[in-house]
């Protein structure tokens, strides 16, 4: 015989999910810190503060600062956001450097006339290969790398050697110099220099245009590095490109993707900079692979992969360009430059090293 219970009238019967004391909730700050953005973002509320201090008598806090600063920042920003991606997806680019010098000597020999040592070229299918002459740069890298299983530092270490030897030998070749002028000469460079080399002036200092278009390549990226499956894609490859691959990932083809992104960040800083100047120059870009690199470890991108922010490394960019304004501002030789951007590099990395530790173990 079996006893039944009536409950109580007006009463229901609930359930409660039973409590999982291993389960611990994660309050806000524990989630902002563990945002790869936020060591970018005190870098450059502390690095604005302190030359705001010392070097306010100098005019650091102005419009034409900010305008030098942002001027300085948008060409290295747009490398860096594309560098970003990249070491995101757990590889590097030591070429980019190289590839922006020799496009811009490239389209210069192209367009300049046949009595210059020139091609004569039309401007439009001069830009058309040399962009194509950058994506074929990208897809060797990327190619390379895929197929050799090689490092990335040794493949795109050797495209730097390459293509910069190649931006200085072709135009030595056949125009026998190794800076070219006259680009708004050509008939339709007022177009490319308006939309990508032109200047706004507000309030009483010189914005470039770059520094829109910078914006629009932050915007874009962290886009697809935060909303789409391409996304998620390069999270994964950094993270564990053999468990990517066995989920069904296109790693090969998301790889050379990627470097073909760097190689077209190149193309397009070098066309910014031949329509801001009117020349291009074999050595233009040296370097400045490694301080888009620099710029996204300060943006919180880990130099192994699989973590990091596109808006990190644009703030990355911000800071470089801030300390190297902020020296020409207050006087300081610029020779110091270099301990400065050592400094920063070695305290970026320990800072994010212990913040995401630690909103790991939150």
């Amino acid at each position: 015989m079996t006893e039944t219970t009536d409950k109580p009238e007006g009463t229901e019967e609930t359930t409660h999910a039973p409590s999982d004391e291993r389960v611990r909730e994660v309050g806000f700050l524990a989630r902002v810190a563990g945002k790869p953005a936020v060591g970018a973002i005190l870098a450059v509320i502390i690095v604005w503060a302190l030359f705001a201090v010392v070097a306010f008598d100098n005019n650091f806090v102005s419009m034409a600062t900010t305008a030098a600063i942002l001027n300085r920042a948008a060409p290295l920003g747009i490398l860096a956001v594309a560098v970003a991606l990249l070491m995101i997806g757990g590889e590097f680019d030591l070429s980019i450097g190289s590839v922006l010098g020799f496009s811009g000597m490239a389209l210069m020999v192209m367009v300049s006339p046949s009595a210059a040592g020139g091609l004569a070229l039309p401007l439009l299918p001069a830009l058309i290969i040399t962009l194509m002459l950058a994506v074929v740069a990208g897809v060797a890298n990327g190619a390379l790398v895929q197929s050799t299983k090689l490092p990335s530092f040794i493949i795109t270490l050797a495209g730097l050697f390459i293509f910069r030897g190649l931006a200085i030998a072709i135009p030595r070749t056949m125009t026998n110099r190794t800076q070219l002028g006259g680009f708004d000469e050509i008939p339709g460079s007022e177009t490319i220099t308006s939309l990508i080399g032109s200047s706004i002036n507000i309030g009483g200092a010189n914005f470039d245009v770059a520094i829109l278009w910078w914006a629009l390549f932050v915007v874009v990226g962290a886009f697809v590095l935060t909303r789409t499956r391409a996304g998620n894609w390069i999270f994964g490859v950094g993270g564990d490109q053999e468990a990517s691959r066995n989920v069904g990932v296109p790693v090969t083809g998301l790889k050379i993707a990627l470097f073909v992104c760097t190689a077209f960040a190149g193309f397009f800083v070098a066309m910014a900079q031949v329509a801001d100047t009117g020349t291009a120059d074999s050595l233009r870009g040296t370097l400045i692979e490694l301080q888009a690199i620099i710029a996204a470890v300060v943006g919180g991108v880990l130099l192994t992969g699989g973590y990091g922010s596109v808006v990190g490394a644009a703030l990355g960019a911000l800071v470089f360009s801030m300390v190297q304004q902020g020296i020409i501002v207050t006087g300081i030789d610029g020779d110091w430059f270099q301990v400065f951007v050592g400094g920063i590099l070695i305290l970026a990395v320990i800072f994010n090293n212990a913040v995401r530790q630690r909103a790991q173990r939150r």
